[in-house]
């Protein structure tokens, strides 16, 4: 069904604005300032990234900084799904600002999920952390949103691992790792979720999962592999 510029069914109740792609840019160069500047990333395979049309970067979760890390190291402006309790104070109004999207993780958020594909809809690039929550960061339990967005959108998905953001602790800041430190952004190749019938279904869904699964799994075993870590 095809869906107005605001993230809603055309013809049917609007979910919610769409997030805005200039407010994205601008996190993006902020995220350039601050990870650049406080860190030494390394980035490998940003190539790899489609430079125009919807894609989704499904990232690995170890530490709060790997969301702005791969903001700051994308070639895109990206749209990241962020949990509704990280927006709190002054961050929700600048969250917003920069075109993420916030994500009720106590149910099926329709006004996120309207948002996210609104996003994709218009061809930006919707980052999402699949594993749900920070924790290993090894993609070894993943929940079935991304599978979801990836086959109800047909837009590929781009594997992102990042390493070396949980190795260590600051002197100054022991919640942020040491800075100057190294960390490595690896990119892999763009893949299609989708087994090409378009089928929505819950069974189509949880092979692709599997499918997302195996390919991101062996995705951070090479980045892995290249960076040393």
């Amino acid at each position: 069904m095809r869906r107005d510029a605001r993230g809603g069914e055309a013809g049917g109740p609007q979910v919610s604005r769409t997030p805005s792609l200039k407010g994205a840019a601008v996190g993006r160069r902020i995220g350039i300032g601050l990870m650049y500047g406080l860190w030494k990333p390394r980035v490998l395979g940003a190539w790899k990234v489609p430079a125009s049309g919807p894609v989704i970067l499904a990232v690995n979760h170890t530490h709060n900084i790997d969301g702005p890390m791969v903001m700051g190291t994308a070639p895109r402006p990206l749209h990241f799904l962020i949990k509704k309790e990280a927006y709190v104070g002054p961050l929700g109004p600048f969250l917003d600002g920069i075109g993420q999207v916030k994500v009720d993780r106590s149910g099926a958020d329709r006004a996120a999920i309207g948002r996210a594909l609104a996003v994709l809809d218009q061809g930006g690039a919707l980052g999402i952390f699949p594993e749900g929550t920070r924790g290993e960061g090894d993609f070894a339990s993943l929940r079935a949103g991304l599978a979801y967005f990836a086959v109800r959108s047909g837009a590929p998905i781009v594997p992102v691992a990042v390493l070396g953001s949980a190795e260590g602790r600051g002197r100054l800041i022991p919640g942020l790792p040491p800075f100057k430190s190294r960390v490595d952004v690896v990119f892999g190749s763009a893949f299609d979720a989708g087994d090409g019938s378009g089928r929505r279904t819950r069974t189509a869904l949880d092979r692709a999962t599997v499918r997302i699964q195996d390919r991101l799994t062996a995705h951070l075993a090479d980045a892995k592999r290249l960076t040393g870590r």
